[in-house]
């Protein structure tokens, strides 16, 4: 019986690193083809092969629990990578502020380390790096068979994204590059996905110019809900009439206590460090901008004149797990120079303290003490003090 789809050639795929984008990958190739997700912390092992998600997504739980996925998950970097048509490296290079770039020490050993087993595999860099950084290692690795294509992925929603790309984007023209562009439309639920072939530090460069852009949007409408709060304006009736203009429209235009999380942050610093020899002012600005609202924030929430400050949830938005460089983070320690208690709600933590705060072990303790609580998006846990929550979500979006 026909299932609707051709034949598909069935490829050997390792995945290295377990984090969104690696897992959402993982889930996205295993429906066609034998996945490996090779990781170095063996409780994530055990939990993929548990057919258990490492990362917050609803999707990936799904497919994980009903669909027919060949997929398995190994610390062994010999059964990794010994016969993998395509080594895909999903490692985090968060940003060195000392060597004013991203640290790429994880990308690069794993790709020494993958080559020293298998010439053969196309290795596909997914992790975010500086401009240039593909074609160094090429030259360094002696090969051509290390390509880069950038991922877009929302936290939360990452396997979605990749089901629904806007579009896929390949650092390189050759046959194995076309051939690993085929193995993301076959994985994908939308058709005639448009697919661009460029070269790799175009590729390279267009991750960080479309985080970057967004980060851009994220502070102006922030700026915009600054300037409304400061003359007692509606920010939600300024910014409606501001995006029904269609060549503005919505999206990225929640105001929010700043921009964080995995990508933004670190993304417009990497390209900043990038224009070290362009004249640039913009770049620079959205970086400002987003420190500038953390520092505002902070003020406003000071001016309330409370006595004990609760933060509900460290994370940026609803479905995450993750609380990484989280404006709620700068916020806290801006509050931590005034003297004023803080307590924190946040479940993704079994510990008592954080960065020697109180940490509540009960919502309705955190509810009842907190005078007010400082929340950067709504929840249903806490609509029943509404009077007592300092939130600038106007749309419930996260």
């Amino acid at each position: 019986m026909s299932t609707g789809k051709a034949m598909i050639n069935k490829k050997k795929v390792t995945i290295v690193g377990s984090g969104y984008v690696g897992m959402s990958l993982s889930i996205l190739f295993s429906q066609n083809n034998d996945v490996v997700i090779l990781d170095i912390d063996p409780s994530k092992v055990d939990k993929i092969n548990r057919r258990e998600s490492t990362i917050a997504d609803a999707d990936i739980e799904i497919f994980l629990e009903e669909k027919n996925l060949s997929l398995s998950a190994t610390t062994d970097k010999e059964i990794a990578y010994r016969n993998a048509d395509f080594i895909i490296i999903a490692t985090p290079t968060n940003y060195d502020f000392e060597k004013d770039s991203f640290d790429t020490s994880s990308v690069d050993t794993v790709t020494k380390e993958a080559l020293d087993i298998n010439q053969d595999a196309l290795i596909v860099i997914k992790s975010t790096i500086p401009v240039g950084h593909t074609e160094l290692l090429q030259k360094k690795l002696s090969t051509k068979n290390i390509i880069f294509s950038p991922e877009f992925l929302r936290e939360g929603q990452a396997l979605k994204d990749n089901l629904y790309p806007s579009r896929i984007i390949i650092g390189s023209n050759s046959l194995l590059a076309k051939e690993f562009s085929k193995l993301l439309q076959d994985g994908a639920e939308k058709k005639d996905i448009e697919t661009l072939f460029i070269g790799s530090k175009e590729a390279e460069a267009v991750k960080l110019f479309a985080n970057s852009y967004l980060a851009m949007r994220v502070a102006f409408f922030n700026e915009l809900d600054s300037y409304a709060l400061t003359y007692d304006l509606d920010s939600e009736s300024i910014i409606n009439g501001v995006c029904h203009d269609n060549r503005i429209g919505n999206g990225y235009n929640n105001p929010s206590f700043g921009y964080g999380g995995y990508c933004l942050p670190k993304d417009t610093k990497q390209l900043l460090s990038n224009f070290d020899q362009t004249p640039q002012s913009l770049i620079e600005s959205i970086i400002s901008s987003n420190e500038i609202r953390i520092q505002f924030m902070a003020d406003e929430i000071i001016k309330l004149k409370p006595k004990i400050i609760g933060f509900y949830r460290l994370i940026m938005k609803q479905g995450s797990k993750n609380f990484r460089s989280s404006a709620i983070q700068e916020i806290i320690k801006k509050i931590q120079k005034y003297d004023i208690e803080i307590i924190i709600y946040e479940p993704t933590l079994k510990e008592s303290t954080f960065n020697n705060l109180k940490v509540a072990q009960s919502l309705e303790e955190f509810k009842s003490i907190s005078d007010i609580i400082v929340s950067n998006r709504n929840s249903k846990d806490i609509e029943d003090v509404k009077e007592k929550i300092f939130t600038r979500d106007i749309f419930n979006d996260n």
